[in-house]
């Protein structure tokens, strides 16, 4: 670009420079209207995409790039055989890259036609023609190009922009143009970018000029019926300005009179009052007073008027210094969880043992416990209960699913609609500064492009950083470290590693069946009953009975489908006593439970016995669950391993690993070392449907082999734990979910790795009542005790 030029761009006079224009261009395509000729305007396209084609744009002498309109098409789903032939050739100015980007000035030369593409790859280059403009200049001609003109001359004290661009096209045409002028005003309009490109596509001159003239009418209505509407929009707002005035007349001549007191200073007195007897630390205190000067001189018509009332009535709402006493008589705090929950005996004495510690120290505050277990097994209600137990009171949140970290953080006051995070409203609403707060579904928390969730309770939940809280809201530190944190979660795979890091983790596992009878005994028959309204004579049901729902209608680790069997059988005993007057009681036992539930979908398991059968122990999300695993040989033509019943690839990796161990020391268990040469073995694992995973099933796999190897029978027994292919035992997880799973089962001989001994000596007494348990170290004890081979 010579200097002349330079100098050109940099006042805003561009033009059209009679350089020869190329013959092979490189195209860009844009999205939201085509270009014209007549226009000079800015133009922002993707950085990523685009870089490349500007840049050899850059290195050609002439800087010019073809611009062609490609409507909303997708840049990476272009179809180039679907382009528009016809675009504009602009010339480039003041290329700037900025972030993810590019802006330049685009200043359009001259219409081209694509004759062949050179290049079909970004950068796209074509070999284009420039098409002669031959120039009308009979009557209609002129007649439009003046109608043309009287259009513009109308828009332009409509709107001062068009006056703008009008400068910058006279600066570069004749207003006798009628070419130009054409395109100028079909680029001035607000017309779709499809009618626009059938005016670019739209060589001679009179039939363009018909297509422009309609659309620059349409605009010039357009403008006009703006003017009228912002015209009557100001008049009204004009006699609102006056109705607010004589409002404001009427306060202050009330005032004079001692007939009412200003609403603003009532308002300031009531904040003032809330603080009394309130400790606020000095940057809390400083800030007070800062805002409460703000809002005595704003007038209550002021954008800001509302922010700053709102920030105040936050501010003051807040429990400063006010805390309740803690109860923490080890007594009280036993006589309430027993009352809210059977069973959960270890998970008691955790909580009493929490409490104990608190006692010596002098409070509770500070500390975070995460309940972990299966769904429905009451790790809310035991938050509540540890409220109760320390007189404290309890505000509950759920974080599963949320995505914006200002829901913790709360929002700036610059946005409209701000609030605090949920931790302050916590405090504002429980009216004391050691709440206990239960950060529900903690392992579901979301991610977007609005933050991380997770990241931001990291200062919450760290005792050493939650003394000194930001709260982005109120902008001044809070305490958080006299507030109980009480955490749930269904599983600790999904919570990040640095959160889990801060929480003290407290397991609940499922509930065997006793349990569970205790627990619809005690609570969930007499609740229902209370909700319904009905008494313990108007409907019973037995022990029994209760019994059969629950191993036949609710076998999941929690309580809840239990109680909704419960809650359909009252519904339908309702029924009964409504529509029959004779009926005064309704008793339900185990003979007509099915009149209520229909067939159990549950049947008492009958474990699979036989050759090359065992059955393993498993842990899911739900619990423990036995899983029987099957080995059959096929047939004896040729050797294979096929596995079959939606496994996981943990699994997969479980099941070779056993094939290639018992394959190699079949001599080992006194098997014929040839059996697996010719054998073609089927490995499945039953409920194909079911998708499984996990490192808890290579021994049980390795049994099942041995034992179609052996062609004997395994005795009745359950096992876990994972092989390695030197025959080590390896540890699992969830010995306590497998125990349960076991006993429901009716299986009281146990095989487990010797590493998970501590484990299961950590159990109840009633758990292992009644258990034979044997621990292995190598798969040799293993198979020892299954099939008494090795």
């Amino acid at each position: 670009m010579t200097e002349e030029q330079d100098s050109q761009v940099h006042a805003g006079e561009l033009v059209v420079s009679d350089e020869y224009l190329p013959e092979r261009i490189y195209l860009l395509p844009i999205h939201n209207r085509p270009f014209f000729p007549a226009q000079i305007q800015p133009l922002v396209i993707p950085r990523k995409r685009w870089e490349s084609t500007l840049e050899r744009v850059g290195d050609t002498p002439h800087q010019v790039v073809g611009v062609v309109y490609v409507g909303e098409t997708a840049p990476e789903k272009l179809n180039l055989d679907e382009l528009p032939r016809t675009g504009t050739a602009v010339r480039t100015h003041r290329v700037e890259t900025e972030d993810n980007r590019i802006q330049f000035i685009a200043q359009g030369l001259k219409r081209f036609k694509i004759q062949r593409w050179v290049s079909r790859k970004p950068p796209y280059l074509v070999e284009v023609t420039y098409p002669k403009e031959e120039e009308d200049s009979s009557d209609e001609a002129r007649a439009y190009a003046l109608s043309l003109i009287n259009g513009i001359k109308e828009l332009l004290p409509l709107n001062p922009l068009y006056g703008e661009e009008l400068r910058h096209y006279l600066n570069r045409f004749s207003p006798n143009e009628p070419g130009p002028l054409a395109d100028f005003a079909a680029a001035i309009t607000s017309a779709k970018g499809r009618e626009l490109q059938k005016v670019l596509e739209t060589l001679p001159l009179l039939p363009r000029m018909q297509k422009v003239l309609p659309l620059l009418r349409k605009e010039v209505e357009v403008a006009r019926l703006q003017g009228e509407i912002s015209e009557e929009v100001n008049q009204k707002i004009q006699e609102r300005q006056r109705e607010f005035f004589l409002r404001e007349q009427l306060k202050v001549i009330q005032r004079e009179l001692g007939i009412s007191k200003d609403d603003k200073t009532a308002e300031m007195d009531e904040f003032r009052e809330r603080l009394e007897g309130k400790i606020l630390p000095e940057a809390a205190q400083k800030r007070f007073e800062e805002e409460l000067q703000k809002f005595s001189v704003l007038e209550s018509g002021s954008p800001e008027y509302a922010v700053t009332r709102n920030y105040l009535d936050w501010i003051t709402c807040l429990p400063w210094g006010i805390r309740s006493d803690d109860n923490l008589d080890l007594g009280h705090a036993r006589k309430v969880l027993d009352r809210d929950h059977d069973g959960l005996g270890d998970v008691k004495d955790r909580i009493v043992e929490f409490l104990a510690e608190g006692r010596f120290k002098g409070d509770v505050g500070g500390s975070i416990i995460l309940l972990v277990g299966p769904p429905g097994v009451g790790k809310t209600s035991i938050g509540r209960s540890i409220a109760e137990a320390l007189d404290r009171k309890f505000y509950r949140f759920s974080v599963g699913g949320m995505r914006d970290e200002a829901e913790i953080k709360g929002h700036r006051r610059t946005y409209i609609g701000a609030l605090p995070g949920k931790l302050i409203q916590a405090l504002k609403e429980t009216e004391t500064e050691n709440p206990v707060i239960l950060l529900d579904e903690i392992d579901k928390l979301g991610t977007s492009f609005q933050g991380d969730p997770a990241s931001a309770l990291l200062e919450v939940l760290d005792p050493e950083q939650n003394i000194n809280f930001l709260d982005h809201y109120l902008d001044v530190r809070v305490d958080l470290s006299k507030v109980l944190f009480l955490c749930t979660a269904n599983q600790l795979d999904s919570i990040p590693g640095p959160l889990l890091d801060r929480m003290e983790t407290i397991r609940l596992s499922g509930y065997i069946t006793e349990e569970k009878l205790a627990i619809a005994k005690h609570h969930l028959w007499p609740r229902l009953l209370r909700r319904a309204g009905l008494k313990k004579k108007q409907l019973s049901i037995t022990d029994a009975a209760m019994k059969q729902i629950i191993e036949g209608y609710a076998r999941e680790a929690g309580v809840r489908k239990l109680e909704k069997m419960l809650h359909r059988i009252l519904r339908k005993a309702a029924v009964e006593l409504l529509e029959d007057e004779q009926t005064t009681s309704v008793r339900v036992g185990v003979k007509n439970l099915e009149d209520y539930l229909s067939a159990p979908p549950f049947r008492t398991e009958q474990l699979m016995k036989g050759v090359g059968v065992v059955t393993g122990l498993a842990w899911t999300a739900m619990g423990g669950a036995t899983l029987s695993i099957e080995a059959s040989q096929v047939h004896a033509l040729t050797r294979g391993f096929k596995m079959t019943g939606h496994l996981g690839d943990v699994m997969k990796e479980s099941a070779n690993i056993a094939y290639s161990y018992v394959m190699g020391h079949l001599k080992n268990f006194g098997a014929n070392p040839k059996f697996y040469n010719d054998a073609f073995i089927h490995l499945h694992v039953p409920e194909g449907a079911t998708p499984k995973d996990g490192p808890s099933a290579g021994v049980t796999m390795a049994t099942a082999l041995l034992s179609l190897a052996l062609n004997k029978k395994p005795g009745k027994l359950a096992m876990t734990g994972e092989l390695s292919l030197t025959g080590q035992v390896l540890p699992v997880g969830g010995i306590r979910e497998k125990v349960i799973a076991a006993r429901r089962s009716g299986i009281f001989t146990l095989i487990l790795p010797e590493a998970n001994r501590r484990d299961y000596d950590e159990l109840p007494d009633y758990l292992q009542e009644g258990l034979e348990v044997h621990f292995a170290k190598h798969f040799k004890e293993v198979a020892k005790v299954a099939l008494n081979a090795g």
